[in-house]
């Protein structure tokens, strides 16, 4: 073999074993941080646990949905990972009280049963299970603590239009067409908006949203990106319109507006908190196995392919970003 042929062979090695650079590997990687990573074997440890110990579990595996619980397991591990470090960042402890009664009581020993479920739902709920119990319910104290500390002070501001009408075309592609328009440089989006606007679609610029005011809204990915983003996203199943906006500000220090709404519930502020973990999940440089899917950001999720995501979120192209 010439010289050329074998700096080519250990090229195409290197590029098959991802990348030569120091750093782990994709082989073997269920997920890749910046600095570590979880194996394939520690997700496919818990995945064979929940076979063997949750009733729900088998009947997806009868389903041949068990690719749900997979991706289950590395979202929880994504935010698992990416919330230790916020809360040693932000100095969040859980409540020690509700920890000791939680335990004490321990909602997760019962196993699921699944019967009549939404596969859809179940998986959580059998991850949940399967891992370590009190680290299942630190991380939700967290995420509320999260939540509590900076739900009266985020505040975010946006233009957006909107895509009420199919014309034949898949609402979910034409909103993704419509960002990426939007996102085609500094002043894209308010020519975007301007046109949908005297087209009749409904449109607004310069919204302001404090998430004290509308805590089911500060769940939504519009709280959880920079300035300069542009997002698609339905914010509800039971309705078929999405929202194409640009973030123009997102302030983590705004002042009290003396307009709060109801205090928001333990799940409402769970929410948010992992809403308010989306940058930190970019700056971790998370990199997902593609056998359990794509890194979804609009749903802090899994999905099982780019095709499939529950919408789109872009960096507006010329704009300087935070």
């Amino acid at each position: 073999m010439g010289r050329s042929q074998s700096l080519l062979a250990a090229l195409t090695a290197c590029l098959v074993l991802a990348g030569c650079g120091s750093g782990p590997s994709q082989v073997g990687a269920a997920v890749l941080f910046a600095d570590h990573e979880i194996t394939v074997d520690q997700v496919q440890d818990l995945l064979d646990k929940a076979v063997r110990e949750q009733p729900a579990a088998q009947q997806l595996a009868q389903q041949h949905k068990l690719d749900l619980v997979g991706r289950e397991i590395v979202r929880q591990v994504v935010l698992h990972d990416v919330l230790a470090r916020v809360a040693q960042r932000e100095g969040l402890v859980p409540d020690q009280q509700a920890l000791d009664q939680f335990l004490a009581d321990d909602p997760l020993a019962e196993p699921v049963s699944g019967t009549g479920a939404d596969p859809s739902q179940l998986a959580p709920q059998v991850v949940n299970r399967v891992r370590d119990h009190r680290e299942v319910i630190i991380d939700s104290l967290l995420l509320q603590a999260l939540g509590q500390k900076y739900f009266d002070r985020t505040s975010v501001t946006f233009d957006y239009t909107s895509v009420t009408s199919d014309g034949g075309v898949d609402r979910r592609a034409k909103a993704i067409d419509k960002a990426e328009q939007m996102a085609a440089g500094p002043a894209a989006a308010a020519d975007v908006i301007r046109a949908d606007a005297a087209a009749g679609e409904r449109t607004s610029v310069g919204e302001v949203v404090p998430a004290a005011q509308a805590p089911d809204l500060a769940t939504l990915v519009l709280f959880g990106v920079p300035p300069g983003t542009v997002v698609a996203f339905q914010p509800s199943q039971e309705q078929q319109v999405w929202i194409v906006a640009i973030v123009r500000a997102r302030d983590l220090n705004a002042p009290p507006s003396g307009e709060q709404a109801m205090q928001p519930s333990p799940a409402q502020l769970a929410a948010i908190g992992r809403r308010l973990l989306q940058p930190d999940v970019d700056q971790a440089g998370v990199r997902i196995n593609p056998r359990y899917g794509v890194w979804d950001p609009v749903a802090m999720n899994l999905a099982p392919s780019s095709a499939e995501t529950t919408g789109a979120v872009l960096p507006v192209k010329g704009a300087a970003q935070p």
